[in-house]
């Protein structure tokens, strides 16, 4: 019963330690979306910048500014994502060592139903032939 206790325990735990797993991924796909985004602006101000257009030459310092300041966010955002893709593998390898104990307690649990049936088989076979003795002396 103790085994079974603990592959359920471990059921659980599996199940709470896969939702922070995809609460990891979700944070790593939010990340992702915004350095998109921030690549993108990048993108438009590095077009504007070389425009030919003068409206886009009177407001060319507020561009390199403007670039500065992505190039800023973008930097942070790399290193965002790298620490969430390393939260993402420790979150799933701990999730994948809690299915791995939990398969080998059901396991353990399998073995030892199998054990307590070939046990009860066995009693029944003792039993039986020595309850007759008794009653036919």
């Amino acid at each position: 019963m103790v085994e079974r206790n603990r592959s359920q325990k471990l059921k659980r735990l599996l199940s709470v330690q896969r939702h922070i797993e995809r609460m990891a991924e979700n944070d790593l796909a939010e990340t992702s979306r915004q350095r998109v985004e921030v690549n993108a602006a990048m993108d438009d101000v590095i077009v504007a910048l070389g425009s030919m257009d003068p409206v886009h030459h009177a407001f060319s310092q507020n561009y390199a500014d403007r670039f500065g300041r992505l190039s800023i966010k973008d930097k942070q955002l790399t290193g965002m994502q790298e620490v969430h893709e390393m939260r993402l593998a420790r979150e799933r390898a701990k999730g994948d060592r809690f299915e791995e104990g939990m398969k080998e307690a059901l396991e353990a649990e399998r073995r030892e139903a199998d054990d307590n049936a070939v046990y009860d088989v066995i009693d029944q076979q003792f039993a039986t032939p020595a309850s007759s003795k008794l009653r036919n002396p």
